[in-house]
């Protein structure tokens, strides 16, 4: 049997008179199918008994990419620089994260998922890294020239991480779509990969669980832009049987 990934959703308007939907992009499908997984969309509710058996019918969990989180989860207010929230995703979200590091279940974190993740075990983002850190890499420039397979920096892992012994230990360059990051890294995770300016790009848990979270877009990647992403997912979709 395939073990079971779900995909948590972001919430899509595209008509005022209509009701919100519930998805995310082929890319994520598309790198859980290729590494033999069967991928599950994740809805978005209120009703945590719900979202508590369709947690149990998962072997994996890839939280995926979009919007900020709220700043209150990590004892912070807004600052004017902050992007569009979803409280209803941060809620979901941050529930299956400290299920999942609590059951021990395989997580994959993907943009925003690396800052849900870091949130959830009681770390802190910067709310946007131009308002906050001095540094001259347009970390959303993958968005700006709308290209998800832009490469906009490299990527230095450490030589130690599980990424650097799927990826490699070179430095190489990566897409980037974002303009929060990590601030203060969770206890039971450590940070394993940084951009030139010292922005955190990766983390990965401590305990022997499979944990990794990465700042860039892998999915996008690992078709022909940069196959060796697939790994990331080949391995992860492995750990879950």
């Amino acid at each position: 049997m395939k073990p079971c990934i779900g995909i948590t959703c972001g919430t899509f308007r595209d008509k005022d008179w209509c009701p919100p939907s519930y998805g995310h992009r082929q890319t994520y499908v598309d790198a859980v199918v290729a590494a033999g997984g069967a991928p599950m969309l994740l809805p978005l509710t209120d009703d945590e008994e719900a979202l508590r058996v369709i947690y149990d019918r998962i072997d994996g969990l890839l939280l995926s990419g979009g919007g900020d989180v709220e700043p209150h989860h990590y004892g912070e207010q807004p600052i004017p620089e902050m992007g569009t929230i979803d409280p209803l995703r941060d809620k979901v979200e941050l529930l299956m994260s400290r299920w999942a590091m609590e059951d021990g279940k395989p997580v994959l974190a993907i943009c925003r998922g690396i800052q849900v993740l870091n949130v959830a075990l009681g770390g802190s983002l910067y709310q946007d890294i131009d308002a906050q850190l001095e540094t001259d890499i347009p970390h959303n420039n993958s968005h700006k020239v709308e290209d998800w397979t832009h490469m906009v920096h490299d990527l230095r892992l450490a030589p130690d991480s599980h990424l650097a012994h799927m990826l490699g230990k070179d430095p190489f360059p990566i897409n980037s779509l974002h303009h929060q990051s990590i601030k203060d890294v969770a206890p039971g995770l450590r940070a394993t990969g940084w951009s030139p300016d010292g922005v955190v790009e990766a983390i990965e848990g401590t305990n022997g669980q499979f944990v990794v979270g990465v700042q860039c877009h892998p999915e996008a990647l690992q078709g022909e832009a940069d196959p060796r992403w697939q790994n990331l997912f080949n391995q992860f979709v492995r750990r879950c049987y």
